[in-house]
């Protein structure tokens, strides 16, 4: 598990691995200070009273000896932002993975994957992304907020998607009248047919604050041309409906940013 989310409290882990009617988090402390006395797992500090664990680079390395989980040679142990006091936030996007069935799909996760043009600058990291093995490889894509940025930058971060998925390139052999691709197609979802959805999972404040949250969102990001849904961790742990706030719609982004010149 904290291969795939990075970080991690006993309560989270015991919910993963032990069966539903049980509480199995004196199991996982046990098991966890085992792995911490082989310096494969550590803490580095808590959210509330309850520490966070993480994996050891050692940790990590023995997971991918092990053919566990996909390569991923860049994936950090989760420790610095820990340390930067990161800590609450990683947490909440662990339940967040949790409550979207993350036991059943837990290795299909990777938690802060860089979203980067270098042509624009763009340049963003989504706090999850779930792949599911599908044969057209469905993508959905996770942005948490955990109550600690304004309204304005959390609008922000939403419309960097569309930014992101109405970049197009250019493409044909020189000297042909070639054409234009989108970006995200070409490079980073080559079987996807369309932009991944966006999930944006509000929490860190009380339900009623959320809820005003979540209906000044759907009004700063209106006409936005990708899929967007939105819900509160609360409403999700609960298994009630997301709200759509966005719609995919390629034919408007392509009308929104302009087309690259060819060469």
């Amino acid at each position: 598990m904290l291969g795939c989310v990075r970080i991690a409290t006993v309560r989270q882990m015991a919910e993963v691995i032990t069966a539903e009617d049980r509480d199995g988090r004196s199991y996982v402390r046990r098991a966890m200070k085992k792995l911490a006395e082989l310096a494969l797992a550590e803490t580095n500090g808590k959210a509330g009273r309850h520490p966070i664990w993480n994996l050891t680079p050692a940790g990590q390395k023995a997971l991918a000896d092990g053919n566990e989980l996909p390569p991923r040679p860049k994936a950090g142990t989760g420790a610095k932002a820990v340390r930067a006091g990161f800590g609450p936030h990683g947490v909440a996007v662990t339940d967040m993975i949790l409550a979207f069935g993350g036991r059943k799909h837990l290795t299909d996760w990777q938690v802060e994957v860089n979203h980067a043009i270098k042509e624009t600058g763009l340049s963003f990291n989504t706090d999850a992304v779930l792949a599911l093995p599908t044969e057209t490889s469905e993508v959905r894509l996770f942005e948490l907020d955990n109550g600690t940025m304004s309204q304005a930058r959390l609008a922000k971060e939403v419309w960097d998607y569309e930014r992101y998925a109405g970049h197009r390139v250019w493409e044909g052999a020189r000297g042909t009248i070639g054409g234009t691709f989108p970006f995200w197609q070409r490079h980073r979802y080559t079987r996807s047919t369309t932009f991944p959805r966006l999930h944006v999972v509000l929490a860190g404040k009380e339900e009623h604050l959320l809820d005003n949250r979540l209906k000044a969102l759907a009004d700063d990001v209106k006409g936005i041309a990708v899929a967007v849904w939105v819900n509160t961790l609360p409403r999700l742990q609960r298994g009630e409906p997301w709200y759509e706030i966005g719609v995919d719609d390629p034919d408007r982004r392509r009308r929104r940013y302009p087309e690259p010149v060819g060469r």
